[in-house]
């Protein structure tokens, strides 16, 4: 199976429904609201001024967040359709962010800079086989100096099945999982059925991968909830912050890390 045209159609599949849904709120968005949450922007900072390469970016919410918060902002993602609603978006705005569509291992071949913050979050990696060759692609664009800021799901909550009632998957990276899933994580009554391939990376690969390419991890931390609500049985126990009902604060959701290109 050639994951990438799978995951490609996935993704193309998914844009549509996601882009109309209540999950990304579009219409408040071009309003002015800022997509980004806390557990991300802690580690990033001051951003007025910085380049940024977002990496996977979906349509662009966040991205443009990260351009309206004053950074110089580009947004890279697999899907064509996806690339083309971001852009819709930013000519809508009138703002001056940049989209290339590219899948994340031959970027290398279509951007030709440097940036002073790499950035990524949220069901990203998992579209990845091989991290040893993320880790490339982030240090590759990474200006000296630059951070790579990473938010992403942590990797016990894809041991489960869909309904948290068994371990179904192994925490580490051994093979691929392909699937099909009903639906979107924006819209589980969406109807649509899609294909697509993923893997699992436990956090020991990732911060092993960043520092083989020499990067200096000055942050890791972990959450007991999520910022979204894109799991079976969750609840709102505060604005903004999703558990799993059944497992309360017992179990991670989110993890975040900050990596400096010294």
């Amino acid at each position: 199976m050639d994951y990438l045209e799978t995951n490609k159609q996935f993704w193309n599949a998914a844009t549509g429904v996601n882009f109309g849904s209540d999950f990304y709120d579009q219409e408040s968005f071009e309003k002015g609201r800022n997509s980004l949450n806390s557990i991300e922007l802690d580690l990033l900072g001051d951003i007025k001024g910085k380049s940024v390469l977002h990496l996977q970016c979906h349509f662009g919410q966040d991205t443009i967040s990260l351009q309206r918060m004053g950074a110089i902002a580009t947004g890279v993602d697999l899907s064509d359709e996806a690339i083309t609603k971001a852009r819709d978006i930013n000519d809508r705005l009138g703002l001056g962010t940049e989209f290339i569509c590219s899948d994340v291992f031959a970027l290398k071949e279509k951007l030709h800079q440097q940036f002073d913050i790499v950035f990524t979050s949220y069901g990203t990696i998992a579209w990845l086989p091989d991290l040893d060759k993320w880790a490339d692609v982030i240090r590759h664009f990474l200006k000296p100096g630059g951070k790579f800021v990473f938010a992403e799901f942590h990797p016990a909550v894809w041991m489960w099945d869909d309904d948290f009632t068994e371990v179904k998957y192994a925490y580490l990276n051994r093979e691929p999982i392909a699937d099909v899933e009903e639906g979107t994580y924006a819209d589980k009554d969406a109807g649509t059925q899609n294909a697509f391939v993923c893997w699992n990376h436990g956090i020991g690969e990732v911060v092993t991968a960043l520092l083989k390419q020499g990067l200096a991890i000055d942050a890791l931390r972990e959450f007991d909830y999520s910022p979204y609500p894109s799991f079976k049985g969750t609840e709102e126990f505060e604005p903004g912050k999703f558990r799993i009902k059944q497992f309360g604060n017992k179990m991670p959701l989110v993890y975040a890390l900050r990596a400096l290109n010294q």
